[in-house]
């Protein structure tokens, strides 16, 4: 029904204004442009109207979000935070810093929207960035192995490691539960008895960086997840929240195919 011109939907400028891509005018420009795609196809009519909770809209390729009740929010985990909403032992946990951060529980449990809830986890140890929103089919195929979404980690280890090392990763290491190969693995400093190392991998087996790097012979002593997919943690301070932007939003869902 998106592509129809439909006398009960909303202006497709409007929309987009809505959304926040543009104001009313510019999104007028990028529709005149044919930069707009609603259910596939591209729209250059000024008039044509879509029902916001049906269509799919695109804008130079990049998913737009239409409803005002989607949350997507990138958490920089500190150390010693349970990727969790909330602890039955008082542990602290991901709830507890968006309640430090002003939402209430019935916010981030449902209320009159959808639960927010974590994009996979972190361990207890791990810090950076945490994925949360309340976008329940996005959010089941981030966690699908199949679509093999990457995620990028900082390493520190003891030691120097060798320059055939990220070789040996890329073809693959045996764990317990099975073989695992990267899909990227450098050095990114190393000095003082201690290397810094950026791993790329998309798998989600349980703490499957630190196995690896066990496995090889240099256990991590801090572990930092950088990015998921096309969103980066970049300077966010330790504990804080932000929105993701429509760009990122986008890539995210360019990724698991939606």
């Amino acid at each position: 029904m998106g592509t129809e011109t439909r006398p009960d939907g909303v202006r497709l400028q409007k929309v987009l204004a809505q959304a926040g891509v543009a104001s009313r005018r510019a999104a007028e420009e990028l529709i005149a442009a044919g930069r707009v795609t609603v259910d596939g196809e591209v729209v250059k009519e000024m008039g044509r109207r879509v029902d916001p909770a049906t269509a799919v809209v695109h804008v130079d390729g990049s998913r737009i979000v239409l409803g005002d009740d989607m949350v997507y929010l990138a958490l920089n985990k500190p150390r010693g935070i349970l990727s969790t909403m909330s602890d039955d032992q008082g542990r602290p946990c991901v709830g507890d810093l968006l309640v430090e951060r002003g939402m209430t529980q019935e916010e981030f449990t449902g209320g009159n929207r959808p639960r927010l809830f974590h994009v996979g986890r972190l361990d207890q140890e791990t810090e950076g960035l945490l994925l949360l929103t309340n976008d329940g089919e996005l959010g089941h195929r981030l966690m699908h192995p199949s679509f093999e979404v990457e995620k990028t980690y900082l390493a520190e280890v003891h030691g120097q490691v060798p320059r055939d090392l990220g070789r040996r990763m890329r073809e693959g290491i045996e764990l317990e539960d099975g073989p695992v190969a990267v899909r990227s693995f450098k050095i990114v400093d190393s000095h003082a008895g201690r290397s810094m190392v950026e791993v790329v991998i998309h798998e989600g087996r349980k703490h499957v960086v630190r196995r690896l790097m066990d496995e090889v012979g240099y256990p991590v002593q801090r572990l930092v997840r950088t990015a998921v997919g096309g969103v980066k943690l970049g300077n966010q301070r330790a504990g804080r929240f932000r929105p993701l932007n429509h760009a990122e939003v986008g890539s995210l869902y360019e990724s698991v195919g939606l």
